[in-house]
């Protein structure tokens, strides 16, 4: 999770890509350049869940992402497969 909101913070779409589960991972992903990420807090962590509230900041404002996201591990990795916004 947080190597995830790194590369959400620094841009970096191929991190998020390759740690994305093949059966729910878009076609193409365009990360928003006016959006700036500045804290994760983990609220709850379980073997294949995690909540959190990602906190950013945007032009018109700051804003927060609460999130309760599910993970799968495969070959000693871990991908995102979805989440479920609070």
């Amino acid at each position: 999770m947080r190597s995830r909101f790194t590369a959400f913070a620094l841009g970096d779409a191929e991190h998020l890509t390759r740690t994305w589960h093949a059966t729910t991972r878009p076609a193409s992903l365009e990360l928003d350049e006016q959006t700036r990420w500045l804290r994760l807090d983990v609220e709850r962590s379980e073997p294949t869940l995690v909540e959190f509230i990602a906190y950013y900041r945007r032009p018109e404002g700051r804003g927060r992402q609460h999130e309760v996201s599910r993970f799968v591990r495969e070959d000693g990795r871990w991908f995102y497969l979805d989440g479920v916004s609070l």
